[in-house]
């Protein structure tokens, strides 16, 4: 193991020392390359792949397959940071049963170091269960994109006094049922700092303010290469989409005008 490792209880030893964990979704082998040599703490296999990768219009569609397939790419490629991998719909919802079982699935064939899944105190005996095995889990609160039917879109959790109490007191029982973060999606700002202050482990927000310790977003989202949407609160920081395509454009009318390969054979014999 290499000595700056990013493990799970790290996350929690960052936590204490201030220093804020940097996370990113990846999907295949040369993603989880790119988020070592960037220095990203965590590759998250989201299950967002189904959008982004599989052009699905949620993520309800993505199987257990999908998401061993792609976690065991990444993790061939990420060697420092900590490969986290979403456990999709409908693996832990039934039985806590069938919720080990497949998240054991995720560690053996998919390469997973800790697996993430949605919901509150509902899912603290699940948790408890899949850490028992010694498997490490972060949890998912606020905008779950799993319940997407249940909330009726993508709308931001806990704005109102009520829901804020329910998140705090799910956000408990998960601490307290062994989840090593948990992730915040779509929460107020000022939820998220009153709960990551509260939280002994650490917590990622995404669309849920600065004060969070850490941060995640989607790949696609910061590069510009999802073409229908970006969240609002996601900054790109390049637009690989446009870029990609003027460069197959190119590579089109060279084609067909004989220009390539003729060109690129010349020039690599001078």
């Amino acid at each position: 193991m290499k000595r700056d490792k990013i493990t799970a209880p790290r996350l929690a030893k960052m936590k204490q020392r201030g220093e804020k964990i940097s996370v990113l979704t990846a999907y295949d082998y040369p993603w989880g390359r790119m988020i070592d040599e960037a220095g990203i703490d965590v590759a998250l296999v989201g299950d967002s792949l189904g959008m982004v990768v599989l052009g699905y219009d949620t993520t309800l569609q993505v199987t257990m397959e999908d998401m061993v397939r792609h976690s065991a790419a990444v993790a061939r490629g990420a060697d420092r940071a900590l490969v986290v991998t979403d456990m999709p719909y409908l693996s832990y919802q039934i039985t806590a049963e069938d919720a080990v079982r497949n998240a054991g699935r995720l560690v053996r064939d998919g390469g997973a170091q800790a697996v993430k899944l949605e919901g509150g105190a509902e899912f603290a005996q699940t948790v408890a269960r899949i850490v028992s095995t010694g498997i490490p889990v972060v949890g998912h609160l606020g905008m779950t994109p799993q319940s997407v039917n249940r909330f009726g879109g993508y709308a931001t959790q806990g704005t109102d006094p009520a829901s804020a109490e329910h998140m705090a007191a799910d956000a408990l029982a998960l601490q307290e049922a062994g989840v090593c973060a948990i992730v915040l999606e779509k929460v107020p700002a000022d939820l998220a700092a009153r709960l990551t202050k509260t939280l002994e482990i650490p917590t990622i927000g995404i669309g849920a303010g600065p004060d969070c310790d850490g941060q995640v977003l989607v790949t696609h989202d910061i590069l510009g290469l999802y073409d229908r949407f970006t969240p609002p609160f996601a900054k790109q920081y390049a637009n690989l989409w446009r870029a990609t395509v003027r460069a197959f454009k190119t590579y089109d009318k060279e084609v067909k005008n004989g220009e390539f390969p003729r060109r690129a054979q010349e020039d690599s014999c001078k």
